[in-house]
């Protein structure tokens, strides 16, 4: 089970997701500091609540190095069945009719989804 993350600690899981290898804090901490202002006692404990979430592994070697144990596909699944559930009552039906009466979906992405419906069809 994926647990609920707050946008801050996405934020850190992006950069595990986006090495595809071990970091060590130093690693995660250069590459924050490229899109935030957060020092490193913020970063240290924002990646103490993934590892105690169960979302981020810390291996000990000769300093600790992180792995995410989620892949961003499983959060991102997670995170829409959440927002599904939540706010349309588990129809992913009312969160489409959603998009479409706010004008979210153009008319090339409607035609993508339709195409995506067609691939089960068993009349083709």
């Amino acid at each position: 089970m994926v647990s609920r993350i707050t946008d801050s600690e996405v934020l850190v899981m992006r950069v595990l997701w986006n090495a595809r290898h071990e970091l060590t804090i130093t690693h995660i901490r250069t590459s924050l500091e490229k899109t935030t202002d957060w020092d490193s006692s913020t970063i240290k404990t924002l990646i103490r609540r993934l590892v105690n979430k169960g979302v981020v592994e810390a291996t000990k070697k000769e300093v600790y190095y992180y792995k995410p144990l989620i892949t961003e596909d499983e959060y991102n699944q997670y995170i829409t069945q959440d927002i599904i559930d939540r706010l349309y009552n588990g129809s992913a039906k009312n969160l489409v009719a959603s998009l479409l009466d706010n004008k979210k979906l153009d008319e090339k992405d409607i035609e993508e989804l339709r195409n995506m419906f067609k691939v089960g069809d068993k009349d083709e």
